[in-house]
């Protein structure tokens, strides 16, 4: 919590974060830069979990104590910005936009995804608001010139490029969820024997008929392609 009693994103200061350069406290030049720190944060979130980012442990990897890391990152949730922005800087687009919305929006999330399920902690690191940074807003500004054909006014646009970023967040944060239980091929069967059994029932005739309808793949890439092609398919832009 910060001192004005702000708790979580609230308590990080965009102006303060993104338009005044970071600089130490006075005294001898450290040794380490807000870009090193960042990029040590985003190491141990990797591979250990958001939970795991601590400044003591931050501080540890780049060899510096933890008072030393407050004149860059007062407290966590600011390291936190910086985490997140700096992982947008993956995010590059070297093509500008073809002109085909829909197909250029669906190269938007999976690109998305992608970058997602390499840094596994973005999904809940984005629950909370934040302010972009300059690597954020990078990709940001690429995403709007891909809705321009869409004749959407600004927000509208804005809504959609936030529609499609919770969309894919809530979807990698699921993946990453299945991926991590083992279903038995006992308990597939059961759980099989149990819908067909209940689908039998004569009480829910909806679930019946949708339990009969022809399966289709599963497999994580094809299930995100038909949830993101049914999303932007429905977007209205009139």
């Amino acid at each position: 919590m910060s001192r004005d009693g702000r708790s979580g994103a609230e308590s990080v200061d965009p102006e303060q974060l993104w338009l005044r350069p970071a600089e130490p406290r006075r005294g001898r030049r450290p040794s380490f830069s807000r870009e090193a720190i960042t990029a040590a944060a985003v190491a141990l979130a990797d591979a250990e979990g958001l939970e795991a980012v601590t400044m003591r442990r931050v501080a540890a990897d780049v060899g510096a104590g933890v008072m030393s890391l407050y004149s860059y990152a007062p407290d966590k949730e600011t390291l936190l910005e910086l985490m997140v922005d700096h992982v947008c800087g993956e995010l590059t687009v070297t093509d500008p936009p073809s002109g085909d919305w829909r197909a250029d929006l669906r190269a938007v999330a999976r690109l998305q995804r992608a970058h997602m399920l390499r840094h596994p902690w973005l999904p809940v690191a984005l629950s909370t608001r934040r302010v972009p940074g300059p690597n954020t807003l990078a990709f940001l500004e690429h995403v709007l010139a891909v809705l321009r054909p869409t004749g959407l006014d600004g927000a509208a646009k804005l809504e959609v490029f936030a529609q499609i970023t919770a969309f894919v967040a809530g979807h990698v944060a699921h993946e990453i969820a299945q991926g991590a239980v083992s279903r038995s091929p006992d308990r597939a069967a059961a759980e099989g024997r149990y819908l067909a059994a209940v689908a039998a029932d004569g009480c829910h005739p909806e679930l019946a008929e949708a339990l009969s309808a022809p399966g289709r793949p599963l497999t994580p890439d094809a299930t995100f392609t038909r949830f993101l092609n049914r999303l932007i398919d429905g977007l209205d832009t009139d």
